[in-house]
C-alpha cells in the first residue's frame, strides 16, 4: 500500500512541476500586440480636418496601380476645397517605401481628391502618409492598410 502512495505523490508532484513550466512560458512568452489601425476615417495628426481613404473601386488590388479618394472635411464637417496634398509612405515592417509616386491627380468636389498611382506589391502592413496644406492650415494623416 506505501508504494502506491508513492507512485500517486510522483505523479501529482510532476503534473504540478509540468503546470508550472507551463506557467512560466505563458508569463515570459511575447504575446502579439494589436495590429495597425486600419480606419479609413480618421481626424489628422492637430485635428484641422476629418479624412477619410478609400479605394476608387471599392477593392484592394494586390499588383495592380489603382486610384483612391481621399476626402478631406473640416473639424466642423465643411469640405475641404483647394488642398494641397503630398502623399509617400511604404511598409514599416521591411523598413522601405512605396513602389511608386501617388499624387493627387483631381479634385472631384465636396472635398473629394482622386490619388492615382497607389500600388501594393506584396502582402503585409502598408503606410500611406498625406501632408495636407488648406486654407484652415498645415496638417496630416497616416492611413494604415493591411494585405
Amino acid at each position: 500500500m506505501a508504494s502506491i502512495w508513492r507512485y500517486i505523490l510522483a505523479g501529482l508532484g510532476l503534473a504540478a512541476l509540468l503546470v508550472g513550466i507551463l506557467v512560466v512560458v505563458y508569463l515570459t512568452a511575447p504575446h502579439s500586440a494589436p495590429g495597425p489601425d486600419t480606419s479609413r476615417s480618421k481626424k489628422t495628426a492637430s485635428g484641422l480636418f476629418v479624412a477619410s481613404f478609400e479605394p476608387e473601386r471599392g477593392v484592394i488590388r494586390q499588383g495592380e496601380l489603382q486610384s483612391w479618394l481621399l476626402t478631406l472635411k473640416t473639424a466642423a464637417g465643411a469640405p475641404v476645397e483647394g488642398a494641397a496634398i503630398t502623399v509617400f509612405g511604404g511598409m514599416p515592417q521591411h523598413n522601405h517605401g512605396l513602389p511608386t509616386s501617388p499624387q493627387a491627380t483631381d479634385y472631384l468636389g465636396e472635398g473629394r481628391y482622386r490619388i492615382d498611382g497607389v500600388k501594393f506589391t506584396m502582402s503585409g502592413w502598408w503606410q500611406l502618409r498625406f501632408a495636407i496644406s488648406a486654407a484652415a492650415g498645415s496638417d496630416s494623416v497616416v492611413f494604415n492598410i493591411v494585405l
